[in-house]
């Protein structure tokens, strides 16, 4: 079979706080309207000050929007994917990525991937903005390669070594997970250093609140959103201890390793450290390794894209560390399935009550699938590439042309 070549990328945005269409979700699930959970007193770094701490969104979590990156063959077939990168995504794939992509062929994915990486590093510093755009290009490719050659990116991974996968879910109602068929529930901290000891007191009480509700079997886990510091990180695991927590997750920004191998000195025993959904590249990820903690979190959108999180998942086995990817859908379905050291995998609460279960990245995605009983079994990822398609309804712009 003679491989078609790429001959176009096109990058959209969608959303954030300077669009009109924001407040929409899609590739930014953090860019919801008013009254949702996502943006209720959740403790981040920015908690400290007053003015920043009752909301997410005052401080600017969804500023950026969706980026949507199209990429399209000799023979017709188009490729795409998304993440969160928005117009400062665009003008990236457009002006400067577009050109090591076209020419190409599209099983070209792994030479595309280290030039675009190595081209970028004199203003990316391996993260942010830059990452999310090769992330977002590089599951593009991936999508293209599946439709071209007619199979599912897991079957190009080399395989699914299971049948189905299983899912926690992140949102403020571990309870109403438990009865959806979840097997855990994970919810974020309220409170940080800044609230002392009434802020740890604060936490344990709603700990045990949840699982008088949950019972003693649910898996129970915080999201710190990088809140904390190792004083204030150890104090809250302890506390919460005795009611079966089962991680903290990222109490620090993603490159604070010595803290990171602190506090997992420091763990009561059998709860983990996990970290990683803000890490953006592989020496980053292999340093945050070597301290110990249990489970990396990478975000296939945010850390390179599937040819990344495929070596991710390789250091983590090489250390006996599980990698369980932080949400992302379709693009981490197709990965996890493959892993053998991702047991179970994230899914992400997005309506506004954590009440019910929507597609992550609605209303973007079509045929986007969602987990039933807290399941989604292989036979749902069969189609080719990611197995999705793109809502044309949306309100897509295309600010640039390279």
């Amino acid at each position: 079979m003679t491989l078609p070549t790429i001959t176009d990328i096109r990058a959209y945005f969608m959303g954030g706080a300077s669009s009109s269409s924001g407040g929409q979700g899609g590739g930014d699930y953090h860019d919801q309207g008013s009254g949702h959970w996502i943006d209720d007193h959740i403790a981040t770094p920015m908690s400290k000050y007053p003015q920043y701490e009752q909301s997410r969104q005052s401080f600017g979590i969804n500023v950026l929007g969706t980026l949507v990156v199209e990429v399209e063959a000799s023979d017709g077939t188009i490729g795409f994917a998304i993440s969160t990168a928005g117009l400062i995504g665009c003008f990236i794939a457009e002006h400067h990525l577009s050109r090591f992509l076209i020419g190409r062929r599209v099983d070209d994915i792994k030479l595309i991937h280290d030039q675009m990486t190595n081209a970028t590093h004199f203003y990316s510093g391996g993260g942010g903005v830059v990452i999310n755009t090769i992330s977002c290009i590089d599951l593009a490719l991936w999508d293209l390669f599946g439709k071209v050659v007619q199979q599912p990116v897991y079957s190009l991974l080399g395989g699914a070594v299971r049948d189905e996968i299983q899912f926690y879910a992140t949102g403020s109602r571990p309870d109403l997970a438990r009865e959806m068929g979840f097997i855990g529930g994970k919810i974020p901290t309220h409170y940080g250093p800044h609230d002392g000891d009434a802020g740890i007191r604060a936490e344990v009480e709603r700990v045990k609140r949840f699982r008088g509700l949950v019972g003693p079997d649910f898996w129970l886990m915080f999201d710190c959103w990088m809140s904390q510091d190792v004083n204030y990180a150890v104090k809250l695991a302890h506390a919460v201890a005795p009611f079966g927590v089962k991680w903290l997750e990222e109490s620090f920004p993603a490159a604070q390793y010595e803290s990171y191998a602190a506090l997992k000195r420091q763990m009561p025993p059998g709860m983990m450290v996990t970290s990683g959904e803000h890490t953006g590249n592989l020496v980053a990820f292999r340093t945050l390794s070597e301290t110990g903690i249990d489970v990396l979190q990478p975000d296939v959108g945010w850390c390179g894209g599937l040819t990344s999180l495929v070596e991710i998942a390789a250091i983590a086995k090489s250390k006996g560390q599980l990698v369980v990817p932080h949400g992302s859908s379709v693009y981490s379905h197709h990965a996890v399935i493959t892993f053998v050291n991702t047991p179970f995998s994230e899914f992400l609460m997005t309506s506004p009550g954590a009440d019910e279960i929507r597609p992550q990245f609605d209303p973007l995605l079509v045929n986007e699938p969602v987990p039933v009983d807290g399941r989604i079994s292989k036979a749902e990822l069969t189609k080719p590439g990611f197995g999705v398609d793109l809502n044309r309804a949306c309100p897509l712009e295309r600010p640039f042309v390279h």
